[in-house]
């Protein structure tokens, strides 16, 4: 990953205006990299979490802290309206709501449970805590709802839009950490995986740095104010298999892919979903097997309405940090991914 102009910090915070700044989802890694942009700003973070946070509960307070320095921890349950009011806003008066809560698996029960209905709850009492402004995080493949999660993404949009609060819904394009799954595969000599040709599909893949920068200018950037922002990382749109091409390269190996039917999801989803008829966790794992259909088969583009394509050069782009820069850091060990859900092989 490229490394950060050695003034950047002193930058942020010569072009933000101090505020007091209520955070969702900071434990993620794209919260933490929100939460670290917020504070170079010169902004008063408080981040509400859950005792245990991260991936499996994995992350003590203690662990929180030590990953969110200069930043005030509040605990509770964001799905619950008196956690947020009593251990989260506290009654306090707050500037902005800024959230990269999602949820974790993107089955309808969390969907609905998380990037709807916690939101809702936020945004209640954020409204109440004086409240003026808030950041969203949501997702590019909203554009084309078909499963869940993007219905649920998109039901909380709505409600933000007319809520009165000046708002920047932010839609990115695929993280890093969503296309580091066969950085082991090609390193142990295994073939990358690819559906169809690997050419179905491209995307603009963005940092979490980058990412959490432009959502932290978002508090002050009046151009961003009351818009919906698909946002993609620098450079051109990739496509699976150049992905794996790169991959090869930086280890010095020659290319070796396996392709993958591109109606193969679809066959398992549809027998996984007959079988939840009569179970709720083969319904859940329906619902997975269609998002993983839904990524094989669609770009992480902006969707042209009028030539029904995907368009890449109508996806804008920010930030330095490149796909590449992050692969050969992973082969190098300098980083390793946290990648939870995010994965697909």
């Amino acid at each position: 990953m490229s490394s950060a102009p050695p003034d950047d910090a002193a930058t942020d915070q010569a072009l933000a205006r101090p505020r007091r700044v209520f955070m969702l989802g900071a434990s993620g890694t794209i919260g933490q990299a929100t939460v670290a942009a917020l504070v170079a700003r010169g902004h008063a973070v408080v981040c509400f979490v859950r005792h245990r946070a991260g991936i499996g509960g994995a992350l003590s307070p203690a662990d929180l802290a030590r990953r969110l320095p200069g930043v005030e921890l509040r605990f509770g349950d964001v799905t619950d309206a008196a956690s947020l009011r009593e251990e989260g806003f506290r009654g306090e008066r707050f500037d902005a709501l800024v959230s990269c809560l999602a949820s974790r698996t993107g089955t309808a029960r969390d969907a609905w449970a998380i990037d709807h209905r916690a939101h809702q709850l936020a945004l209640a009492a954020a409204k109440d805590a004086g409240v003026r402004q808030m950041v969203l995080l949501s997702a590019l493949c909203v554009q084309k709802p078909k499963l869940a999660f993007q219905h649920a993404k998109l039901a909380f949009e709505r409600e933000l839009i007319e809520s009165g609060l000046a708002y920047s819904i932010v839609r990115p394009t695929a993280f890093f950490k969503s296309l580091s799954g066969q950085v082991e595969r090609v390193r142990q000599g295994k073939a990358f995986l690819l559906f169809g040709d690997g050419r179905l599909t491209a995307c603009k893949p963005i940092s979490d740095r980058d990412l959490a920068r432009y959502l932290a200018d978002c508090l002050d950037d009046e151009s961003r104010w009351n818009r919906i922002l698909p946002i993609g990382g620098p450079g051109a749109a990739i496509t699976p298999r150049e992905q794996g091409e790169m991959l090869f390269a930086l280890m010095g190996k020659p290319p070796k892919f396996r392709s993958v039917p591109p109606g193969f999801l679809a066959a398992i989803r549809r027998v996984l979903a007959g079988l939840g008829r009569f179970s709720p966790t083969l319904a859940d794992k329906a619902e997975l097997a269609a998002i993983g259909q839904y990524y094989a088969g669609e770009s992480m583009l902006v969707w042209n309405a009028e030539t029904a394509r995907y368009d890449a050069d109508a996806t804008p782009s920010t930030g330095s940090d490149t796909l590449r820069d992050h692969y050969a850091r992973m082969i190098r060990g300098e980083i390793a991914d946290e990648r939870g859900d995010h994965a697909v092989f």
